[in-house]
């Protein structure tokens, strides 16, 4: 997966590593069956504790643990995929005053991820697939 992401983009992609400090402009990457947590120094945990949603690793963890490190400073995207994960972890955002971006219907190829997120009422945007990024870059200058 980093290689197929790292083709649509300049930023370093890599599979995070336990106790890494996140740097800027960097994309990490869960690890295949382990879920990924960020911790309020900015620093990434691996644990393989139970399924999430019925999945490992969980949206909803993921994003749970990055309402509770960044609050308002925190951006959640949900892109295209089966399934409701997400849709509690975007809820936790919103609730500490962050940004929820969707992908729409139109660009996703599976719509039951971002629809879970946006039928919470949490999704502040609900964009194409390429309009998303653009947008991100719009939020973090702005």
């Amino acid at each position: 997966m980093p290689q197929v992401i790292g083709r649509q983009t300049r930023l370093p992609v890599a599979h995070a590593e336990e106790g890494i400090q996140l740097e800027a402009d960097h994309v990490y990457l869960a690890p295949p069956n382990q879920h990924m947590l960020i911790n309020r120094k900015g620093t990434l945990t691996l644990t393989d504790t139970e399924l999430v949603n019925f999945v490992r690793p969980s949206a909803d963890l993921m994003f749970e643990s990055v309402a509770a490190a960044y609050g308002e400073r925190a951006i959640a995207v949900v892109l295209t995929g089966s399934g409701h994960d997400g849709a509690m972890g975007v809820t936790a955002i919103k609730q500490r005053g962050g940004t929820v971006i969707a992908q729409d219907e139109a660009s996703s190829e599976f719509f039951g991820m971002p629809s879970a997120a946006i039928t919470t009422g949490a999704v502040d945007f609900v964009l194409p697939l390429n309009d998303i990024a653009p947008k991100l870059v719009t939020l973090i200058e702005g």
